[in-house]
């Protein structure tokens, strides 16, 4: 075989492994920027879901409570009617009004459970938070990966950095290290 051919080969051989490895390095800068993208829509998915629940759940809580607080006041007013009789009739009077009165908030409400419909409302409210900090767990574990890769030593050379620029993850807002001051 002649030196020609055999110098011909290798370069082509070296062209081939040069194009085969751009050619995966560039198809892997792309699924990193396409998975990226995927993990930002999960985080706005997180928070559309936030957006979406929590004032109906508060809402939902607002008007048990409301209820709750229309039932004892009616109870009340009518407990307070019995100090205030003056005959055995006034008496029985105010203790069927009483009992009216429980009978008909437990046919609206049978159980007062405020204080569990709270509870819940936490619940979620936690839930809710956790899975959007996990959304952005995920999203910040993919721009490492993404840097990482487009930052390597051979494809800072190949990768155009407008096509595939640096990316930043989620960073804390200013002041969250701060706990925030609940009040009642």
């Amino acid at each position: 075989m002649k030196p020609i051919y055999v110098v011909l080969a290798a370069i082509g051989a070296l062209l081939l492994f040069l194009f085969l490895g751009y050619y995966n390095m560039y198809n892997k800068a792309v699924g990193l920027q396409e998975g990226l993208d995927e993990k930002f829509a999960n985080v706005q998915s997180a928070y559309q879901r936030r957006a979406d629940l929590i004032p109906n759940l508060l809402e939902t809580v607002k008007g048990a409570a409301q209820n709750e607080k229309d039932i004892l006041t009616q109870v009340t007013q009518a407990r307070a009617g019995i100090v205030g009789a003056k005959t055995p009739q006034d008496l029985e009077l105010m203790g069927r009004k009483i009992n009216t009165a429980i009978n008909l908030a437990y046919e609206a409400y049978p159980q007062i459970r405020s204080t569990e419909n709270f509870s819940q409302f936490q619940s979620q409210l936690e839930g809710t938070e956790n899975r959007i900090k996990t959304e952005r767990d995920r999203y910040n574990e993919s721009v490492k990966e993404y840097n990482t890769h487009i930052r390597g030593f051979f494809a800072r050379f190949f990768l155009n950095s407008e096509e595939f620029p640096r990316k930043e993850g989620f960073a804390a807002a200013a002041g969250s290290e701060n706990a925030p001051k609940v009040k009642f």
